[in-house]
């Protein structure tokens, strides 16, 4: 991957909005997701999902098809993979004893919820 083509696709997720979008749809695989679907599950208004969509189609992050009169996005798992290979081809480099370990990705934590951290009165 080219850093212009990096910086592209960064940009496109430097966005809370365009970054849920994203995180939807990467667990969705390849049938995606309608746009009416993401625009309930984020409560966007269409011309605002419609705007930030056509973002990450412009950072060549989501791939979109049409059937019928509905489109359907889904993450362009090809240039996400692009994109972290990218970010961590260099992991490392310098340290003589490796530490692959370190530059492998680790799923994230779930998040408690506010009631499991709250302490008792």
């Amino acid at each position: 991957m080219e850093t212009e083509t990096a910086l592209t696709a960064l940009t496109g997720l430097a966005h809370a909005t365009r970054l849920a979008i994203f995180r939807l749809l990467v667990p969705a695989g390849a049938p995606g997701l309608a746009a009416g679907q993401l625009g309930e599950a984020l409560r966007l208004p269409p011309a605002t999902l419609s705007f930030h969509l056509k973002e990450l189609r412009h950072a060549g992050l989501l791939t979109q098809r049409r059937a019928g009169r509905t489109l359907y996005y889904a993450a362009d798992y090809t240039a996400m993979n692009a994109l972290l290979a990218y970010l961590t081809e260099n992991c490392c480099q310098a340290d003589a004893g490796g530490c692959e370990a370190v530059c492998t990705p680790v799923p994230a934590r779930k998040r408690r919820s506010s009631s499991a951290t709250r302490r008792p009165l």
